[in-house]
């Protein structure tokens, strides 16, 4: 374990060194999907049976959740092919504490399994990106409309079934919001839960359909996923199976951005298309040349794109996932644009360090104008979060000289070596040690 924290306290201090104006010419295979690979990671603590994940990201997020269901008494086997089995049928401490996930907010989908299989659980509140509020009170209400009784003591969701219950009850759940991770928690509850369970307002997403998928395997009882209302009749038991993670749509949108940026002809295999429909829409109206199909994007760009205004909103709208990526794209188009942002409050904070490369950019609450500029200048920048860092990246990529891009651990909890993948098409990137 002393070597696994050096190892990660020396990345913390890694930097991406980037010398602008290369085209990006080639193929990039694009890696499982973080969003759907940690939910499902945490749908292994329903069974007592081995599950084999395949297309496992390898990333800071996916190192620490597996770090947590070991230390919850989880067999956990990486296999070097991206392969990971888990053997949840000796688990014996159904808790997440803080020191395990105060870097990750997906920590909360333990909570539905393990109350679901076990009857207790005590799960740290999260932590995670500082982009805004993602309260857990959807996650409570609805375990709670389950049966189950839960509080939050001390920074830890104490859930408990009834006295004389062992198994949660179905329900009808209506969250307040479009929340990803809480359909998550009650589609994993609910598999296990006694009488039928009923998702309105649920979250569309295509990490939801692969967790249903994966659900499914194990012999759960699952309708309407991918739409908005999801139901499923609970079962006694769940078995293991062997599923594949879905391609990750926002790494693949986020190479789409850096190529319609820079330039050139690049195909991304395992991309999935369908999942990026109002991404591709807007860089088509850019002026990119995309074509996709069966596990594969192609993206083409010449010269310098026309500005695009887009509002983030949920599946299968413009995905906030994306707004920083796309308004590096932006800076360096032809004309001006209007991004609005829905989801998170404080998703902006790229913006700074985006004009410390010479963009023009003015914010007014949720919306930000930008102003495309004919170049940006290399410079020293700092990440603030996840997205905010493959925005930067994009940007060093145009940008005339060097730029230094800073605290780029951030880009390593939601990236598979990006800057290998960008390397082997022509981009002069590389990862700088402290």
């Amino acid at each position: 374990m002393g070597g696994a924290a050096s190892l990660i306290a020396t990345r913390l201090m890694d930097k991406l060194k980037i010398r602008g104006g290369h085209r990006l010419n080639g193929t990039i295979d694009v890696a499982g999907a973080k969003n759907a690979a940690l939910p499902e990671l945490c749908a292994a603590l329903l069974s007592a049976e081995p599950v084999t994940l395949a297309n496992v990201p390898r990333l800071q997020d996916v190192a620490t959740m597996l770090k947590l269901i070991r230390n919850m008494g989880v067999v956990c086997e990486h296999h070097d092919d991206g392969r990971v089995t888990l053997d949840a049928g000796g688990l014996n401490n159904p808790e997440a504490p803080y020191e395990l996930v105060k870097t990750m907010r997906a920590s909360v989908l333990a909570l539905g399994p393990l109350l679901a299989r076990f009857g207790h659980a005590k799960v740290s509140l999260p932590g995670g990106c500082a982009i805004g509020s993602r309260p857990v009170d959807q996650h409570i209400k609805g375990l709670q409309a389950m049966g189950a009784e839960i509080t939050v003591e001390h920074g830890y969701m104490l859930a408990s079934l009834p006295a004389g219950r062992t198994r949660l009850k179905g329900a009808r759940i209506t969250t307040d919001m479009v929340t990803v991770t809480g359909t998550e928690n009650f589609m994993m509850a609910a598999a296990l839960a006694e009488g039928e369970t009923v998702l309105e307002n649920a979250a569309q997403e295509p990490e939801i359909t692969d967790l249903a998928e994966m659900l499914i395997k194990m012999g759960a009882k699952i309708e309407g996923h991918g739409t908005s209302k999801i139901r499923i009749q609970g079962v006694d038991r769940l078995q293991g199976c062997v599923h594949q993670v879905v391609a990750d749509r926002i790494e693949a949108g986020t190479f789409l951005c850096a190529v319609a940026a820079t330039g050139g002809d690049v195909v991304l295999r395992h991309g999935r298309g369908d999942h990026l429909d109002a991404v591709i829409d807007k860089l088509r109206d850019a002026g990119a040349t995309i074509e996709s199909g069966e596990g594969f994007i192609r993206v083409k760009s010449e010269g310098r794109l026309k500005a695009q205004s887009f509002r983030t909103t949920e599946y299968p709208g413009f995905p906030t996932d994306m707004q920083a990526q796309f308004m590096a794209l932006n800076c360096i188009a032809k004309g001006a644009s209007k991004v609005t942002e829905t989801i998170f409050e404080n998703r902006f904070m790229h913006v700074n360090e985006l004009v410390r490369l010479g963009a023009h950019i003015q914010i007014d609450g949720k919306v930000s104008v930008i102003e495309g500029v004919d170049k940006l200048s290399g410079a020293t920048v700092m990440a603030t979060d996840l997205r905010a860092s493959a925005s930067l990246v994009i940007a060093g990529l145009v940008a005339e000289g060097e730029t230094i891009v800073d605290r780029i651990y951030h880009l390593d909890r939601g990236y598979d070596r990006m800057e290998a993948k960008l390397r082997a098409v022509g981009a002069d990137i590389e990862r700088v040690k402290a």
